[in-house]
């Protein structure tokens, strides 16, 4: 049995003290929004719950679906840094960006300078370009990981994948044929119609690549909920994952903070996943099992 981790969407906190040079355009909006209400609803004694809880849990690897950060203040991706080698080495933690990891196009470049050795695939050596999507395999799973993030306009949160990483995902899947195949993303491939500016652009683009190579598994973040869907895959329905984020206190507009447990077992055509969800209490203080599904 391996057992896979997934956090998303931790927004660290407290945010450092920005210069005033750097609040311009979209970083300022969204500086005041955090001072209004986000500071309030991301806490740093709520994540530290949740991944403590999450460490107990000894997971083979742990997977992070993006949001490190909140407004990409240079300081906020050196904060980030630090907390991912408090999850684990890049060898068992593996990392795709956010929206909010690319909410400027100054700070494009950040996350690889800071996190980069967290999302490079097995063939990639130090040094090298990072490119996406990029592979892992640890035991029986076949981690694919892809970015989405993009830098945005103001009041917008959409992501992106575009066609050479919806080319190469194809290529990936048909390699990992046989293992059991987690695609990882930081947007929902499907998004309400009310969430139309957070959506994934290409989302269809990206159904349609799984649904004619096909996929085990697919995890994400962004929309701060516990949620189960599924679409079309080649074989057979895939399930899509999608997790509260790690730092929200309760009660709050979302899901408060969580995480998800993969028990993934079986063997090629018989793969079976047991999703364990586990959140925060309403007590704010303890961390409880949610839900526990079977895929």
């Amino acid at each position: 049995m391996f057992l896979l981790a997934h956090l998303s969407d931790p927004h660290l906190a407290p945010l450092p003290q920005p210069r005033w040079f750097e609040l311009v355009g979209k970083r300022a909006t969204g500086y005041l929004h955090w001072r209004r209400t986000r500071h309030r609803v991301h806490r740093a004694e709520v994540l530290a719950r949740i991944v403590a809880d999450l460490k107990a849990q000894a997971a083979d690897h742990i997977a992070v679906t993006g949001d490190l950060v909140n407004i990409a203040l240079a300081a906020e991706f050196k904060a980030a840094a630090r907390f991912l080698a408090t999850l684990g080495p890049p060898h068992d933690v593996t990392l795709v960006p956010g929206n909010h990891d690319a909410y400027v196009r100054a700070a494009r470049e950040h996350p690889a300078l800071h996190w980069g050795d967290y999302m490079r695939g097995d063939a990639t050596r130090d040094g090298d370009a990072l490119v996406f999507p990029f592979l892992r395999r640890r035991g029986p799973v076949a981690i694919i990981a892809l970015s989405s993030a993009v830098p945005t306009a103001l009041f917008m949160a959409t992501g992106r994948l575009g066609n050479a990483q919806l080319s190469r995902l194809g290529e990936l899947l048909d390699q990992c044929a046989g293992t059991f195949r987690v695609v990882m993303i930081h947007h929902p491939p499907r998004s309400k119609p009310e969430r139309r500016f957070k959506r994934l652009t290409d989302g269809v683009d990206f159904c349609a690549t799984l649904a004619r190579h096909g996929a085990e598994l697919v995890i994400h973040g962004h929309d701060h909920e516990r949620a189960l869907t599924f679409i079309d895959g080649a074989q057979r329905r895939i399930p899509v994952v999608g997790v509260p984020s790690a730092s929200e206190a309760p009660p709050g507009r979302h899901d408060p903070a969580g995480y998800n447990l993969y028990r993934i077992d079986g063997a090629p055509g018989a793969w079976r996943c047991e999703i364990v969800a586990r959140g925060l209490a309403a007590d704010g203080e303890h961390v409880i099992e949610r839900e526990r599904t079977t895929i």
